[in-house]
């Protein structure tokens, strides 16, 4: 075992903000799907663009993200799982994006990338897959507002979450201390009541969660459970 993997769990530097994801709401009616999020007191709608090449499924594009911009005030989390995203950085700005979040993955330039979205007055995020480092963002703290590792491979909702990408949260947390980093941790894959509170306690502060929000009978009952298992950490005795 390393130094790394014995790091015990900080918890995360902010309140923990939650997010759904739009990907696994009925998009029948996307107005009801936001009105849904905002009744629940979520902070965020998490807006997830694939393009087919980088992960296999196809999403939308920015005209989807302009009619959810019409429908809600709720912060849009516009996470882009596509190959040369600062192709579509402006057009999804434009949308209505407040914030744009691009894979290390996908960037030969990564650090160029981040620049261009907070020149287009975004908050620029980085994502790391699951067998992705913590260290691909050692070089970007000054360039990024937030880190979202995934605790699923990316590509398809309703997956089962890595318990094993918890250590590389705790040391992304380290790491970011370390660096006076004061941005979110963001974890997006298998969130759910059950999940929530370890992946707290090793350092996330912002949860995405999709299935286990919108694929319950009540998503605001659901929401509140997520919250509280969130907190658990905290409780002497939680798990």
């Amino acid at each position: 075992m390393s130094a790394g993997d014995s790091l015990s769990g900080a918890g995360p530097l902010h309140p923990v903000r939650l997010a759904p994801s739009l990907l696994s709401a009925d998009f029948r009616d996307i107005a009801a799907a936001c009105r849904l999020a905002e009744e629940a007191g979520c902070d965020m709608l998490h807006l997830d663009v694939m393009d087919g090449r980088f992960v296999p499924n196809i999403t939308f594009g920015p005209l989807v993200v302009e009619a959810v911009r019409r429908c809600t005030g709720l912060y849009l989390d516009v996470h882009l799982m596509v190959e040369e995203p600062g192709r579509l950085l402006a057009d999804f700005r434009r949308a209505g994006a407040d914030g744009l979040t691009v894979h290390a993955e996908a960037c030969v330039h990564l650090q160029r990338t981040l620049a261009a979205i907070a020149e287009l007055g975004a908050r620029p995020g980085v994502a790391l897959n699951p067998a992705t480092p913590e260290t691909a963002v050692s070089y970007i703290w000054d360039s990024c507002g937030l880190v979202l590792v995934m605790t699923v491979n990316p590509g398809f909702g309703g997956q089962t979450y890595l318990p094993a990408v918890e250590v590389k949260v705790r040391r992304l947390r380290a790491a970011a201390a370390a660096a006076s980093w004061e941005g979110r941790i963001e974890v997006d894959g298998g969130i759910s009541p059950a999940t929530a509170a370890a992946i707290t306690a090793a350092g996330a502060d912002t949860l995405v969660a999709g299935s286990a929000f919108y694929g319950k009978p009540d998503p605001v009952a659901a929401a509140r459970a997520i919250r509280e298992a969130a907190e658990a950490w905290r409780c002497p005795g939680a798990p």
